[in-house]
Parts: C-alpha cells; structure tokens; sequence
C-alpha cells in the first residue's frame, strides 16, 4: 500500500507554488487576511507572503522591503519542503521493497 503524500508538503509546495505564479505588478491583491479585510494596510503575514513572491521572482531588494525575513523564510521552506520529499520518497521505497518481498528483517 502506498503511503499518502503528507499534507505539509502539499500546503508548504503548493503555496510556494502560487506565489511564484502569480504576478508582482500593482498594489492591490486578493487576501483572506483578516487584518487586510478590515482596512489595515500593512501585516506582518501578507508582507511574509509578498516578500516571498518577489524573491521567487528574482527581486531580492523589494523582497527585503516587504519584510526583513523574507529571503530567511524563503529557504527555511525549501529545506522544509525537501526535508519532507525526502523521508516521504525513502518511506515509499522501503514499503515497495517490503511488499514484492525484497526487504529481509534479521
């Protein structure tokens, strides 16, 4: 049986995923930010998130306008998401070798 993909690296790859594709033009963006949604115009969350964007999109100094920690947030989530393939991957191929009986226990 197949182990799921965990959730984590779903949420963690697909928002990273959406920030690279999406534009960095203009002021103005869609948000669910509570904060955001009652007039205020600046979080600490959304400015984390357009931080990201920008470096995704190669601009290492807005990125750093938008938010000091940014760039740091940026790689904690890669290792993040790599640390996550990699147990994943290594779980997967250990239950294939299990089941076609390859894996001898001792």
């Amino acid at each position: 049986m197949l182990k799921k993909i965990p959730i984590e690296l779903m949420v963690w790859a697909g928002a990273l995923l959406f920030l690279a594709c999406t534009k960095t033009s203009g002021m103005s963006h869609s948000s669910l930010c509570p904060l955001h949604l009652l007039g205020f115009d600046w979080c600490p969350g959304c400015g984390l998130g357009r931080s990201i964007r920008y470096m995704l999109h190669g601009d290492p100094i807005r990125s750093f306008g938008q938010h000091w920690f940014g760039i740091p947030a940026l790689f904690i989530l890669i290792y993040r998401i790599i640390h996550l393939l990699n147990n994943f991957l290594i779980n997967l191929y250990n239950s294939t070798q299990f089941q076609h009986g390859k894996r001898h226990t001792s």
